[in-house]
């Protein structure tokens, strides 16, 4: 294994947040006969990761995704997996002597994230790519290319940590907890990870603040110190969603009735993709009062308006769920069992009841909410606020009033 003279200089803070963050990696010592594989996007936080565990002295080997290449997508700052980032992660590996592999994943890539995502939308629905590129392909297939490459595990730059709830037993059950920095915190994004996958995870960052991965960019002299962070969903580099539908699936977007809740039809729309529930702006029509998107009626082509208060749920039900929790999900209490959710990344965790009625996982908002859509996440936190553990999360299918 190559060996590096790391000449840096760190504060006693951010030393003493090193150590927290190393041990929280829970990984046999010594650490130069543990490999660890990085997931390298090409940006600043799985940059400091890798050459984070380089510093610690393990063997590191990077891995970066050619996911697609297309256009604008190369050259904008703030995508990922692109050409500009698959260079500035090479350059990284090559100057802390860690080997890197880049690893062409576009139809992968194109099947298990971009297709649903244009059938997703074309459903009516409010689809979060980013989940899916998560599951389906970097902790899924990514994660067989780091066993293959002989990693004991693998790292990713993700503002999250995992830990075993027995750091002694060699069988422990490993755990999924939010970011130490919320507001960095991507549970949300990783609410699909297997709990098999857990144990072969690590998050080096998720004890870090981002100020303090900013401030170790710099002491490691890493050229992507001032990068910007990833924006914008990473195939949609012009934020036109509509584009990549029209794309994928010629012909299938249809203009159809913009329609009132009472029945009325106000105008029309040039297809359900160009709006999202709860959206008020560019509706393009006007009745004296403010409106805003109830529903998306895929079959029928509608666009339903309506007041505010008509987007106010407090039931939803769900679809394909990932538990992380103790408690089998055919065992929860028949009132419910009492915990946290957030259904927009952006939102912080609200008081929920989780329950099982007739094989359906039904969510309960204690205090409702409003412009819940089909498609997005809902993702389970403990119910102590105090408490870090993520419980899974699962799909909204439908959303309404009890």
């Amino acid at each position: 294994m190559n060996q590096i003279d790391f000449d840096i200089v760190l504060d006693d803070e951010l030393r003493g947040e090193l150590e927290l963050a190393r041990a929280a990696l829970c990984l046999d010592e010594p650490a130069g006969s543990q490999r660890v594989v990085v997931a390298m996007s090409g940006g600043v936080d799985s940059s400091v990761s890798a050459v984070l565990l380089k510093y610690w002295g393990y063997d590191v080997v990077g891995i970066t995704l050619q996911l697609y290449d297309h256009g604008e997508a190369v050259k904008k700052p703030g995508a990922c997996c692109a050409g500009v980032d698959i260079r500035d992660a090479r350059a990284i590996c090559a100057a802390h002597d860690i080997p890197h592999y880049v690893l062409d994943y576009e139809s992968r890539f194109s099947n298990d994230v971009m297709e649903q995502f244009a059938d997703s939308y074309l459903a009516g629905e409010t689809p979060v790519p980013c989940i899916l590129c998560n599951k389906e392909v970097k902790f899924n297939h990514m994660l067989k290319a780091a066993r293959d490459l002989g990693g004991v595990v693998m790292a990713t730059g993700h503002y999250v940590r995992s830990r075993p709830d027995d750091p002694a037993g060699a069988n422990a059950n490993w755990h999924l907890h939010t970011a130490i920095d919320d507001s960095r915190d991507q549970s949300y994004f990783l609410f699909a990870t297997q709990a098999s996958e857990l144990r072969q995870l690590r998050f080096p960052l998720g004890g870090l603040h981002k100020s303090s991965v900013r401030r170790l960019a710099l002491a490691f002299g890493l050229t992507v110190a001032d990068k910007p962070d990833s924006q914008d969903i990473c195939f949609v580099p012009n934020g036109k969603y509509g584009d990549i539908i029209e794309r994928l699936r010629p012909g299938a977007v249809r203009p159809g009735d913009i329609v009132h809740i009472d029945g009325r039809v106000l105008g029309r729309h040039e297809g359900i993709i160009h709006y999202t529930i709860g959206q008020r702006r560019g509706l393009k029509v006007a009745v004296g009062e403010p409106l805003f998107v109830i529903k998306l009626d895929a079959q029928s082509n509608i666009v339903q308006v309506g007041p505010r208060a008509a987007l106010l749920v407090n039931l939803i039900a769900l679809r394909d769920v990932n538990w992380l929790g103790d408690v089998p999900l055919d065992e929860l209490p028949l009132d419910g069992l009492d915990l946290r959710v957030r259904i927009r990344s952006t939102r912080e965790p609200a008081p929920a009841k989780l329950f099982m009625e007739k094989g359906q996982l039904l969510v309960t908002l204690d205090k409702g909410d409003f412009g819940v859509s089909p498609g997005q996440a809902c993702v389970f936190y403990e119910k102590n606020k105090a408490g870090s553990r993520v419980l899974g999360g699962g799909w909204i299918a439908h959303a309404s009033v009890t």
